[in-house]
């Protein structure tokens, strides 16, 4: 997470190099002179839009230096670091080991049969829908029962 106090700091190192004010640098990189009074205010934090204009407009401002203060201003050609590399552990994702060669995984959104929970809900549905047919003249469509866990049925009559 950016400290907002030293964001403003770094930004404000910015300014100084190139010496110009706020609202010519809200100017410049295309944003709205209210934004970057917000921004040195400390009344709002920086966006990502607004990080990458920066860094798009002024190429020698490190990403990681004007985030976290992480790196040198103006960027070092020695510090800069690769766009396209890939780290290996994401390069070659690791299949998931289990002990028991003949386990397969849950699939979370298979359905449960459940004969005494099936009878119970039926029975409580014939219920609930001679109820609402005793009260209303409107046609039941359908009928959803939402469950703890985060599961659902669906019931059409």
């Amino acid at each position: 997470m950016v400290n907002i106090e030293d964001f403003i700091k770094r930004l404000e190192i910015i300014l100084d190099y190139y010496g110009l004010n706020a609202s010519s640098f809200a100017d410049k990189i295309g944003v709205q002179r209210s934004s970057m009074s917000h921004l040195l205010s400390g009344r709002n934090k920086p966006s990502l839009d607004f990080i990458l204009k920066i860094i798009e407009v002024f190429p020698d401002i490190d990403l990681y230096w004007v985030l976290n203060g992480k790196g040198s201003f103006p960027k070092n050609e020695n510090n800069e670091v690769a766009i396209n590399s890939i780290p290996e552990e994401i390069e070659k994702p690791i299949a998931p080991i289990f002990p028991n060669k003949n386990f397969i995984p849950e699939d979370l959104f298979l359905e449960v049969e459940n004969t005494n929970e099936k009878k119970s809900i039926e029975k409580n549905t014939v219920e609930i829908k001679n109820t609402i047919s005793n009260t209303s003249s409107e046609e039941i469509e359908k009928i959803v029962l939402f469950y703890k866990n985060g599961t659902f049925k669906v019931y059409t009559p």
